[in-house]
């Protein structure tokens, strides 16, 4: 049986669990600015859906509310628990768009095992291979939410760590200095922690390994002297604000996660204006934009939906209502 075939199957107890039968109308009070002008999707119902992490929430706020902003009833059915239940949300049409990554894409939904390191190449891979799931793959943003590991400033200066290979020297030459916190999905995907220790000659044993949430990690790095090392997402707010030192990639071994949006099929071809509507917002997005409006998230405790509509609006692509 295929990886994708394995997943379907799986995302079957995911999808009765994630709590896709409930979500509440987004009610934020947005009209349009350059972008819903003239109400193109107007007596439209159309739900959006993300991931359970602050920035795939803020993207997903933010088609939520460009779609309400051109005349569409939305329903919001974004924090999904897992990658896994978003994307078969809007594969089997419960929901009609989110924003996802090439990446994540490509070796976890798509079975693949090499990523393709050219970032517009890798997304037109996706985007052909993936019509068949009935899935259509809007042009990517330049936000690139790879993974990576980060060290505390003070640890730092210790052990001298800058990249990804240095830190795999000292797990073969120290293996108890180093110590990693990571979540539990990270643990076991191969575009996580199995394939970056085969990359890296790493072989960590399980002891030095704590898995936990990803909001706690940034805090066990900088405050906890439990974790030398954590998984990192490099768009994340707490990077600069924790100042926190991230390992370069140096066998570049993690692929591009650019994020694009992705609409069910069935919903693009009766609303193809969906484009016209979702590109420039794309166009906008890149990872010093997602670090600014992540920290606003996860460090100074804002509402995703309004750090949404408040990036929008700066922009001139809506207007308050």
């Amino acid at each position: 049986m295929g990886a994708l075939s394995l997943l379907a199957l799986s995302a079957l107890s995911v999808l009765s669990s994630c709590g896709l039968t409930s979500g509440s109308p987004l009610v934020a009070d947005v009209r349009p600015g350059t972008l819903g002008r003239g109400k193109p999707l107007k007596g439209a119902s159309l739900t959006v859906t993300s991931k359970n992490f602050s920035e795939n929430i803020i993207l997903g706020e933010m088609i939520g509310l460009v779609f309400k902003a051109a005349g569409a009833s939305v329903l919001d059915r974004t924090n999904i628990t897992g990658s896994i239940g978003a994307r078969e949300a809007v594969r089997t049409g419960q929901a009609d768009a989110m924003y996802e990554y090439t990446g994540t894409a490509w070796i976890t939904y798509l079975g693949h095992t090499t990523p393709i390191k050219d970032p517009h190449a890798q997304w037109a891979a996706v985007r052909d291979e993936d019509v068949k799931n009935g899935l259509t793959w809007l042009p990517p943003s330049t936000l690139d939410n790879t993974y990576s590991l980060a060290i505390s400033r003070g640890n730092e200066a210790k052990y001298h760590l800058r990249t990804l290979s240095q830190v795999a020297a000292l797990a073969r030459g120290n293996p108890k200095a180093v110590s990693l916190c990571v979540e539990n999905e990270f643990a076991s995907r191969q575009d996580g922690l199995v394939g970056m220790e085969k990359a890296y000659g790493m072989n960590l044993p399980s002891g030095s390994i704590q898995k936990m949430d990803a909001g706690i990690i940034y805090t066990q790095i900088n405050k906890s002297g439990s974790c030398l090392l954590g998984e990192v997402y490099t768009t994340d707010g707490r990077i600069r604000s924790m100042d926190l030192t991230v390992m370069k990639d140096d066998r570049n071994f993690f692929p591009n996660y650019n994020a694009a949006p992705v609409i069910h099929s069935k919903t693009f071809d009766r609303y193809p204006v969906i484009a016209k509507l979702l590109d420039p917002i794309s166009a906008k997005l890149d990872t010093a934009v997602a670090q600014q409006l992540n920290a606003k998230v996860d460090v100074d405790g804002q509402d995703p939906q309004s750090v949404a509509k408040d990036w929008l609006v700066k922009e001139g692509f809506l207007t308050e209502g």
